[in-house]
């Protein structure tokens, strides 16, 4: 379905600016953006993707990764096509490389329909960066909030003010990855460098504006795994707030990387050793079989207040006031408790 796009402004000769991501693509008539998705049609930006999902999966909300948020929920997550990045070792390539759009309708309605119909307490807009599909996004979240689900943003952060302020209200929540502990986001040898100031600066944003978030750090081998910007990147957070969730995930090779390295156990430990040093209360290790740096721990008296096995939580010490049930310390999170998942290791794939 196409719709028109409110992110954008007219320039002369027909060209438009789009405002929905930091790239700010300048349009001229008849082309698409970065994107793609969002094309100029006779000086005007329609959004081509509207409802066309290809990825809707049930997920237990770990798995985005929200560890201080709702922990224990199941979130109904949906992608579009597309992205506004073009990284080379993408993990859902093949939704967010292809250059036609493909999927099947589901207004917003019906995607509704289907997250109450399997449990689901809350929509995640992830698989795909959210920000480029903005505008179905907020349709959807505003019937969410009205059926009593929260609503989820798992994005690269490369947006604009603009967009969030469109979110505040909206949006519950926002995972921000960044890629190689935002050195450059990327070397030379994935895309031309980019700036990594307006990613940082959608976190400060986003935090000041009151949303939860989390961010999330992909540890890549000789391009992205450097001491030294693990450092900076966690003093930086640390100097915004030591209660922000960190959690470093290790890479794995895909799509035109196959033949890359795997992160080493090691370096994440590192990288887990020096955020803590910094002043961050919550840090993890994510995909990696290892639950000792999978689980929350309680700043004050060091014990473990949730365990989790994978993506799931075998169990919780805090109490409904989320103290620490050991020493009475308030644990940072928002949003419900639960002691366990209620549905063990259900992942299922709807689409």
């Amino acid at each position: 379905m196409i719709v028109n796009a409110g992110l954008y402004e007219s320039l002369e000769n027909k060209k438009v600016r789009c405002n929905a991501c930091s790239r700010q693509c300048v349009i001229p008539e008849g082309s698409g953006g970065f994107c793609f998705v969002r094309k100029n049609i006779n000086g005007n930006l329609y959004l081509l993707s509207y409802g066309v999902v290809s990825a809707l999966q049930l997920d237990p909300i770990e798995k985005k990764p929200f560890y201080h948020f709702n922990p224990g929920a199941y979130v109904l997550g949906v992608g579009t096509s597309s992205c506004n990045f073009g990284c080379l070792f993408c993990q859902n390539h093949n939704i967010s490389k292809e250059r036609e759009i493909s999927g099947i309708e589901i207004m917003p309605e019906e995607l509704i329909s289907i997250a109450i119909s399997k449990g689901a307490e809350g929509i995640a807009f992830t698989y795909n960066e959210p920000t480029i599909f903005i505008e179905y996004a907020l349709d959807v979240a505003m019937l969410a909030h009205q059926k009593g689900l929260f609503t989820l943003f798992v994005s690269n952060g490369y947006m604009t003010k603009k967009t969030i302020d469109l979110m505040a209200g909206k949006i519950d929540a926002v995972v921000i990855d960044f890629k190689g502990n935002g050195e450059r986001i990327f070397s030379n040898r994935f895309e031309a460098v980019i700036s990594n100031e307006p990613i940082k600066e959608s976190v400060e944003y986003l935090l000041k504006l009151g949303f939860h978030v989390e961010i999330t750090d992909l540890i890549i081998p000789k391009v992205g795994d450097s001491a030294e910007a693990c450092d900076s990147l966690t003093k930086w957070l640390a100097g915004i707030s030591n209660d922000i969730p960190l959690h470093f995930t290790r890479f794995y090779p895909d799509y035109k990387m196959p033949d890359y390295p795997i992160t080493s156990v090691s370096t994440l430990k590192k990288h887990y050793n020096i955020a803590v040093k910094n002043g961050l209360k919550y840090v993890y290790i994510g995909n990696v079989p290892d639950n000792v740096h999978d689980n929350t721990y309680c700043p004050s008296c060091g014990k473990s207040v949730i365990r989790r096995h994978g993506f799931y939580i075998s169990a919780m010490h805090i109490t409904k006031d989320k103290r620490c049930k050991y020493c009475g310390y308030q644990i940072s999170i928002n949003g419900k408790l639960r002691s366990t998942n209620k549905r063990h290791n259900v992942i299922e794939s709807i689409i």
